[in-house]
């Protein structure tokens, strides 16, 4: 075979692959925009006046319960059903979810809702990302990751614009949510094609013995690995949720107008979206533990700056946001890529639920120290400590870096399934 026949049946074969995964990741889009819609209609619920902040407060603690358990559980979820399965039962589940918010306003219902709803999307998460870190192979995966983050980000958006379209005090909101879930829920089981059959891949992993017959890989492990993988993740969970809670609080104490702030977390948004394309690209290309060294320092970087700028140079202050949203939203899928270069495939649903879960612990405990930091710090202790944990990340990838051989990903058999993944 001739070098260009060689090289045109390889992009050949990378395209169908691509093909192959483009109904996951519709699934994945529009069962998010649905979810993403009945998150903000319950949050635009319990702001009606007349609603006990403590019945607020607890209803609000549901789902991060309940999404703390589902990382716990979708391990053996998918032992039992596979991968499709469980995506396809989880997602029904959250849109049952949909429907009970219409049927009543009971506080101990919507309690229950609420923890089932994080329960199934987080099952649904850790399903898709491991499904995706199984499928692809260290040529792609970093791409393929970041497609998916892609899919998260527009689902958010496009739950945005529905609320906006529909009206934030239109009785519908919550028909609306449930049915999108059902829409790709229905998507998935019968307009999309079966998902691609999963291929057996074995891993020498870095300078650490991991016990093969052992199917848990718990946090500890993957400490010892990767962990510059662990700061990561916990870094993008206190990102993500101290931006998009805490810059209109920030905002208001240094006196920049409402609509500005709001701006200000689009463009943090929308700079973590369009990076997410070429970040995975340059990640397939490079070696991860450089571009985390990288990406921890311009993080970092440009948290000094938003807090020696402040409301001094706004213009400036939106070209800030818009760059630590594209380095900071794109840490997450560099730092999951690296890791799963690392460990066999049977481990990595185990591994993902774990750093899913992780991810929601810095989701969930951080916002608490950070308002506390701005209270009796100043306003700017937000973006002290969010450039902290991005220095944090320089530094765990630095360790990694003194590690002298990456792992080498063979192609047991090529048209196999993955041993126990039901598809």
């Amino acid at each position: 075979m001739s070098p260009e026949t060689s090289i045109e049946a390889s992009f050949w074969k990378k395209a169908a692959r691509f093909r192959a995964l483009v109904p996951v990741m519709v699934a994945i889009c529009v069962v998010g925009t649905g979810n993403s819609l009945l998150t903000t209609s319950v949050s635009l619920s319990l702001s009606l006046p007349g609603i006990d902040p403590g019945v607020v407060q607890l209803l609000l603690t549901g789902f991060p319960v309940g999404f703390l358990a589902g990382c716990l559980a979708a391990r053996f979820l998918v032992a039992r059903a596979g991968h499709r399965g469980t995506f396809l039962l989880v997602s029904f589940l959250a849109a049952f979810t949909g429907f009970g918010y219409m049927a009543t306003m009971a506080t101990p219902v919507w309690l229950v809702l609420r923890l089932l709803n994080g329960f199934a999307m987080a099952v649904l998460f850790v399903v898709s990302e491991s499904w995706i870190n199984l499928y692809a192979d260290q040529s792609n995966r970093g791409a393929y990751f970041s497609l998916y983050m892609m899919m998260t980000s527009l689902a958010v958006l496009f739950g945005q614009l529905m609320v906006e379209a529909a009206g934030p005090h239109s009785p519908y909101l919550f028909l609306m949510g449930a049915l999108t879930i059902t829409a790709g829920t229905l998507y998935c089981r019968f307009a999309g094609r079966p998902w691609p059959a999963l291929p057996v891949r074995t891993v020498q992993p870095l300078q650490v013995v991991v016990s093969a017959a052992d199917q848990r890989y718990g946090l500890w492990k993957l400490v010892i690995l990767a962990p510059v993988t662990i700061i990561a993740v916990f870094q993008a969970g206190m990102t993500n949720m101290n931006v998009f809670a805490l810059t209109p609080l920030y905002g208001a104490k240094i006196a920049l107008p409402a609509a500005t702030t709001v701006g200000l977390v689009t463009a943090f948004s929308m700079g973590g979206m369009l990076a997410q394309t070429p970040v995975g690209w340059l990640s397939d290309r490079l070696d991860r533990r450089w571009m985390l060294l990288v990406q921890g320092v311009l993080a970092a970087t440009l948290c000094g700056g938003i807090i020696m700028l402040a409301d001094t140079h706004v213009p400036v202050l939106f070209v800030l946001f818009f760059l630590y949203g594209a380095t900071a939203l794109t840490i997450y899928p560099v730092g999951i890529a690296f890791a799963n270069s690392q460990i066999d495939s049977r481990h990595m649903v185990s591994a993902s639920g774990g750093l899913l879960l992780l991810y929601s612990i810095g989701n969930v405990m951080t916002p608490g120290v950070a308002a506390g930091l701005m209270d009796y710090v100043a306003p700017y202790a937000l973006f002290i400590m969010l450039g902290s944990g991005a220095a944090l990340v320089s530094v765990g990838a630095c360790f990694n870096l003194r590690r002298k051989s990456v792992p080498q990903m063979v192609d047991a058999a090529p048209d196999c399934l993955a041993s126990g993944v039901k598809q």
